[in-house]
């Protein structure tokens, strides 16, 4: 199977067979507990965003609050600059950004009262004026005595005479390694005029565990706006003008590839903001420390943008041949079949899926067209194709059947799944085999199970286990229509799904069962 990217900013990105490291795409939610932006997905403002990175992680020269420049030393004769600083003071403030580190209070050494007190992850402090001068700030837990070792301190840090300084926490605290460690980012704001309709956004890169990336405004798979920008460098004290107005996509590239994308707000014109990757990769998006966008205006932060919504799509329909999956003329996924699963990353929003015969234009009448319901940004979702194109005896029509990934995430030492009945079946009985080899009424692990439905979350210890299918209709105990071996080892999260005809006739698909583990990124389906 192939992906594209589209022209309205549907990331497609690895597709693989259902038995390698691939990645899916999915649809509606049965939970719908988490709310979409209100974004238009086929809306990709555009512009002429420029802007180089500057320097690198440790030796910016935009990241440094340095000695004051000639035209600054001339300013300080006035009794107060053109930014409003007195022409003798400074004005800093912090942006909490470090994923993972708690709330902090921020000294400066020798006083015993902190001058920033409880600043949490995602916070931006208010801006201090100061006298100018050379400051060394250090950093402790919140509550933590001021006598006790800071966890952090800036060593020397000048603030020149009419300068306001936006000082970054980034890293992961605690760490010994350089390439990650804590680190404060002191930043002296220089914002230009954006010019008539942008506003000038300074882009800084503080993902903790993030390489070296490539920013794409608009997300249109083009050449990069911003190439090469190592973690901890940004984009350069003049900020980067950036269409205001509308929604903006952002794409994240590392080599080569999308590793993901964002939606942005409207951007207020004339508007001098602060962008600032943050959070890790590794994590979930939905977790407070997965990876986001944080916005900081001259009046504190804006919001944390999650990422956009990705969707893994399993194609489970018994009789469909492989297919095309469309966005009105554009393609999402080319060449599934059976048993294969995508993933694409999408804006917030609802899409009309339409699946073509492969290969297709993606044009003519498709075989079926599928709503995806609502996708929230920051949520991963599951969308199996499912039922028969040409239903037989009443058999189950095709439709898509989605689910939001919402497993417990602290499941070791035991594992954590839910059971799908995505196959072309009648409600049925899953439970493990006792002694007899039979599925008892104690071996339950769901009770009639219905075509397209789920379980709720199970978990078990981790290990092999003997699952066995009968219909819902026979006394318990009984003899399995089908036995499926599950692993399970510790930490899983995976969806198990029942699928294909549990009588298929000739064209068809026969009965049998994949697991899609989601502990795993990208996610993996294999056949049981």
């Amino acid at each position: 199977m192939r992906t594209y990217c589209l022209p309205i900013a549907i990331v497609a990105l690895t597709v693989a067979t259902a038995c390698g490291d691939d990645g899916s795409a999915d649809g509606t939610a049965d939970d719908t507990s988490s709310e979409s932006t209100e974004t238009d997905p086929s809306g990709n403002p555009t512009g002429d965003p420029t802007g180089d990175p500057t320097g690198d992680p440790t030796t910016d020269p935009d990241t440094s609050a340095g000695p004051t420049t000639e035209s600054e030393s001339e300013s300080e004769s006035s009794s107060e600059s053109t930014t409003g600083v007195p022409a003798d003071e400074a004005q800093i403030r912090v942006v909490h950004a470090s994923a993972g580190a708690p709330n902090v209070d921020v000294y400066v050494a020798g006083d015993d009262t902190p001058v920033i007190a409880n600043l949490a992850y995602g916070e931006a402090s208010p801006y201090l004026t100061v006298p100018a001068g050379t400051y060394d700030f250090e950093v402790r837990a919140a509550g933590a005595p001021a006598d006790e070792p800071p966890a952090y301190a800036t060593g020397d840090l000048e603030l020149p005479a009419d300068a306001t300084v936006t000082a970054i926490a980034a890293g992961v605290l605690g760490s010994d390694d350089e390439a990650d460690a804590f680190r404060v980012l002191p930043l002296v704001e220089g914002f230009e005029a954006p010019g008539a309709g942008n506003a000038a956004v300074r882009i800084v890169h503080a993902g903790g565990d993030a390489p070296t990336v490539d920013i794409n405004v608009g997300n249109d798979g083009g050449v990069p706006e911003l190439e090469d920008v190592p973690r901890f460098a940004d984009s350069g004290a003049a900020g980067v003008p950036l269409p205001a107005g509308d929604a903006l996509q952002i794409g994240i590239e590392a080599g080569g590839n999308v590793v993901t994308a964002f939606t942005t707000p409207a951007l207020p014109p004339d508007a001098n903001l602060f962008v600032i990757a943050t959070g890790r990769l590794a994590d979930l998006p939905r977790e407070a420390t997965g990876f986001g966008l944080l916005a900081v205006g001259p009046d504190g932060v804006i919001g944390l943008i999650p990422a956009n919504p990705v969707v893994y799509a399993f194609h489970a329909g018994a009789d469909a041949p492989a297919v095309d999956i469309c966005v009105g003329d554009d393609f999402l996924v080319t060449g599934a079949e059976f048993g294969d699963l995508a993933r694409v990353q999408v804006p917030p929003g609802a899409y009309e899926l339409e699946f073509h015969p492969a290969p297709s234009d993606c044009t003519g009448d498709p075989v079926s067209t599928q709503p995806t319901g609502d996708l929230a940004a920051g949520q991963q979702y599951l969308a199996i194709a499912t039922g028969e194109i040409v239903p037989e005896n009443d058999g189950n029509p095709f439709l898509l059947a989605a689910f939001v990934e919402d497993f417990t995430l602290d499941a070791a030492p035991s594992a954590v799944f839910r059971i799908v009945h995505a196959a072309s079946a009648p409600p049925v009985d899953v439970g493990l085999l006792n002694g007899d080899d039979q599925v008892a009424l104690d071996t339950l692990l769901a009770a009639d199970l219905t075509w397209p439905g789920a379980s709720d979350e199970l978990s078990v210890p981790a290990g092999t286990y003997d699952v066995g299918v009968v219909a819902a209709s026979v006394p318990l105990p009984a003899d399995p229509l089908a036995i499926i071996p599950v692993p399970l080892t510790e930490g899983d999260r995976a969806f198990a799904l029942a699928v294909g005809d549990i009588a298929p006739a000739p064209g068809e698909q026969p009965f049998g069962a994949y697991a899609i583990v989601t502990s795993i990124n990208p996610w993996v389906a294999f056949e049981l």
